[in-house]
């Protein structure tokens, strides 16, 4: 799903699908790269590397405070000071205003979708899915695709106090999100 709100259109996709008897969780995404681009943009500038060489995992949901850059698993590392972080995170998070290359977000998502249904091994991305990851029943997290689609949502590795802070405040937010979304297609 490359539509907005990500954090409800999910859900009610899933829904809709649910009821017409064609819901596969595997084939499902809503496409949060825009978040990957902007968070890899913006460390890549504090961090003084070139932003091809950088990865920063980016999880929750879609929309300000759920999205959640994991700048502790960034690489390179680069040891930013922990007030770098918190307005990297902001930034990210804020980024709808500033955004970096969109176009270029959606295309590398395509693009890995495309390798992981030709059979090209160990294709990761973040996207949200339906989930096992967090309680909530939908999140973004690392996901491997593959021929059948998300062949395995991953965990979302060590986290620091800072970003076990921000999963815990994205949580009630993501909530209403999905639970306003799956209201919104079973209203029918």
């Amino acid at each position: 799903m490359i539509s907005n709100p990500v954090n409800s259109t999910v859900p009610i996709a899933a829904e809709v699908f649910k009821k017409a008897g064609t819901y596969d969780e595997r084939k499902l995404f809503g496409v949060t790269t825009l978040d990957v681009v902007r968070a890899k943009t913006f460390y890549a500038g504090k961090a003084k590397v070139n932003v091809a060489d950088v990865n920063v995992p980016v999880v929750g949901g879609h929309a300000g405070i759920t999205i959640l850059p994991l700048f502790s698993q960034a690489t390179p590392k680069a040891n930013l000071p922990e007030e770098d972080i918190k307005a990297l995170t902001k930034r990210t998070q804020d980024g709808g205003t500033e955004v970096v290359e969109a176009k270029a977000g959606k295309a590398i998502f395509a693009d890995a979708c495309l390798k992981g249904l030709n059979g090209v091994p160990d294709v990761v991305e973040c996207s949200f899915v339906q989930s096992t990851v967090t309680e909530l029943p939908f999140f973004a997290s690392k996901v491997r695709l593959g021929k059948n689609g998300v062949e395995e949502v991953l965990g979302l590795g060590p986290l620091s106090e800072y970003e076990k802070e921000g999963l815990e405040s994205l949580k009630p937010e993501l909530k209403s999100s999905i639970e306003k979304g799956i209201k919104f297609a079973n209203q029918s």
